[in-house]
């Protein structure tokens, strides 16, 4: 199934088919899965955010716009899910309950870990709208470009919120004692 090309799992996902749909699950899955968790920092969320977004997906596959990239749609509904998400999380825990997890192992984990786990709780003190670009930049390494399809922005725009968020986290990390 993985050499269908996309549109025709698409097409027939629009009618109904769960072959064509878990087509579509299975190649997109991991990296909105990795997207999530970069913005919300908690394995189980991601799993519940990447569940959302394929599901609302699924359910919405009639006003997909075939003159956009599928990958670019999904990806635009999973970060609208994990801000959503931080939203109505925010209201209930603080800042320091929140946390990503390194699944590396424990060799590389151990000569990284005190600034990634610095640079990763940084991360979760941007806004969303920082965190975003830079998990899109950064982490899933889309260009400009295809970050303002995904947000529905200009490309400026992403590029104004990369420089900001770029300085914010400098400051945390100076703040927190991160030399760099």
């Amino acid at each position: 199934m993985s050499e269908t090309p996309e549109s025709a799992l698409i097409e027939r996902g629009r009618r109904g088919d769960r072959q064509a749909l878990a087509g579509l699950l299975d190649r997109y899955q991991r990296p909105v899965y990795n997207a999530a968790l970069r913005i919300v920092g908690n394995p189980d969320d991601a799993s519940d955010v990447t569940q959302s977004a394929f599901l609302k997906a699924f359910e919405n596959l009639d006003r997909y716009d075939p003159s956009y990239r599928f990958f670019s749609w999904i990806y635009r509904i999973a970060v609208n899910e994990s801000i959503n998400h931080n939203k109505r999380r925010y209201r209930t825990h603080s800042l320091e309950e929140r946390d990503i997890p390194d699944h590396r192992g424990p060799q590389l984990s151990a000569e990284r870990g005190s600034v990634s786990r610095e640079v990763r709780q940084g991360l979760m003190e941007l806004d969303d709208i920082y965190r975003v670009v830079v998990v899109l930049r950064h982490y899933s390494e889309f260009s400009y470009r295809e970050i303002g399809e995904i947000l529905d922005i200009p490309e400026k725009t992403v590029k104004s919120r990369l420089f900001t968020a770029r300085r914010q986290m400098r400051d945390i990390l100076i703040a927190r004692g991160v030399d760099g």
